[in-house]
């Protein structure tokens, strides 16, 4: 369904329904607001990476800097591997192999 911001998210939910207003975010929870969907990371990782085995773990910080905005911080879990803190765009590297192309030669 597509987010305010405009971007396809697997995790929001709107039911517009005969005049109802109601929007949610299944991976954020009660912490979400409509604003966290214009900065928020999720929307392009799955666009990005469809591995079933990785697991998205959602927090809402507020950066140094701009302490009136808020935004949402990602980090993966792989469920196979048991792996964490990698790049969410490109998966932990143990479910999918890398095509013969992009393999480095020596």
């Amino acid at each position: 369904m597509k987010t305010p911001a405009g971007y396809e998210c697997k995790y929001f939910y709107g039911d517009y329904y005969r005049g109802r207003e109601r929007e949610e975010c299944h991976l954020i929870g009660a912490a979400w607001t409509s604003d966290l969907c214009r900065t928020c990371p999720v929307p392009g990782i799955t666009r990005a990476n469809a591995c079933e085995h990785m697991r998205l773990r959602p927090e809402v910080t507020r950066p140094l800097l701009a302490a009136f905005q808020r935004r949402v911080k990602v980090g993966p879990f792989c469920e196979k591997t048991g792996r964490s803190g990698f790049d969410p765009h490109t998966g932990c590297g143990e479910c999918h192999a890398l095509p013969a192309v992009f393999e480095v030669k020596e």
